[in-house]
């Protein structure tokens, strides 16, 4: 039987919190064009990337 989805669930999300700490932490020294990398970054891992690229101040258009 396989696992239950909930499970698979909170472990994906658990992986996208912690990937969210080391892109906030990277975000504090970024240059331009790093800040560029990390916000696709971002779109690529959540579907709420541009509130949170909107509030890091990454891309200001």
């Amino acid at each position: 039987m396989p696992c239950s989805e909930r499970k698979t669930e909170l472990r994906r999300r658990r992986h996208r919190r912690q990937k969210m700490k080391v892109f906030e932490r990277k975000v504090k020294k970024a240059t331009v064009s790093e800040k560029t990398v990390i916000a696709e970054k971002l779109r690529k891992l959540t579907c709420g990337a541009e509130e949170i690229i909107a509030r890091w101040d990454l891309e200001k258009r």
